[in-house]
């Protein structure tokens, strides 16, 4: 991560924080998203050699997903956010899914709630990547809340 910082930084980004080893990273920019993707997406393919997807998101899009957030519930530990590339019309999808699992579309977010835990869930980054035609990423609960916490402070 220290290496992605200094990659980050030497890409004229500024205050850039990595949060846990997840690929989260909180900076400072003055540029529209779109850019902000592309140069860090090729930034990393030169300078590591992975081509990954990036998805970056504003505060106000980390406070307005978790403004939205229709399961809002004590446990945490069930809920999470499917971050998508680009805002998408449909609500609705066939899926295959536990009777418990609940998801709700809401133009560029997915939340999911999986009350009997994520790794029995068939609601994977994958299934909506490839319903909605998106890339895709996804947070738990608390790292969302972390995020904006860090990206705010």
């Amino acid at each position: 991560m220290q290496d992605l910082r200094a990659l980050l930084s030497d890409l004229g980004y500024q205050n850039v924080q990595t949060y846990i080893q997840s690929g989260n990273i909180i900076l400072d920019a003055e540029k529209e998203k779109a850019i902000v993707e592309r140069e860090i997406k090729d930034g990393i393919k030169a300078k590591f050699g992975y081509d990954v997807p990036v998805i970056a998101r504003t505060v106000e899009g980390i406070e307005k997903a978790i403004q939205g957030n229709p399961y809002l519930v004590e446990n945490e530990k069930v809920i999470a956010v499917i971050y998508l590339s680009d805002a998408v019309t449909k609500t609705s999808i066939e899926v295959n899914k536990d009777v418990d699992d609940q998801f709700t579309i809401l133009k560029d977010v997915v939340y999911i709630y999986c009350p009997n835990g994520f790794g029995r869930s068939k609601l994977t980054i994958n299934v909506f990547e490839k319903k909605l035609n998106v890339t895709a990423t996804s947070r738990n609960w608390r790292t969302t809340k972390k995020l904006l916490e860090l990206a705010t402070n």
